[in-house]
């Protein structure tokens, strides 16, 4: 699951990262970019939409590019309610575009919650030179 500030930001970062896994079936992913009213911004309602389409019961990691798309996750994550998020929803500490290759490659393959959140952990010391 992917919050980012843009609208085009976050949809380009999951296409990229269902392409990068390969063949088969990718995991579930979504984009929750912008204002609701596509502009540049945070929106909680796009995020829980987004976080309970990709949400089969196992939980969800959630990449946030910087500032209020983190600080709106959380909140959200603070709620109860019907407006909870579903359980097992974790932020992950990583780079957004590596964070969401390593997140969706990994889930692809079947792995657990723990295990994307590990493979989005080794994502941030990736060395590029």
């Amino acid at each position: 699951m992917l919050v980012s500030h843009s609208r085009e930001v976050a949809v380009a970062t999951a296409e990229l990262a269902e392409a990068l896994t390969g063949s088969g079936t990718p995991a579930p992913v979504a984009a929750a970019g912008g204002a609701v009213d596509g502009s540049i911004g945070t929106s909680s309602e796009l995020v829980r939409e987004a976080v309970r389409r990709v949400d089969e019961g196992r939980g969800a990691v959630v990449l946030c590019d910087m500032g209020s798309a983190v600080l709106t996750v959380k909140a959200l994550l603070g709620e109860t309610g019907e407006s909870a998020l579903p359980e097992n929803v974790r932020i992950a500490d990583a780079p957004f575009v590596e964070g969401a290759v390593a997140a969706l490659v990994t889930a692809s393959t079947g792995a657990d919650l723990d295990m994307v959140l590990s493979a989005t952990d080794d994502a941030r010391s990736y060395r590029k030179v």
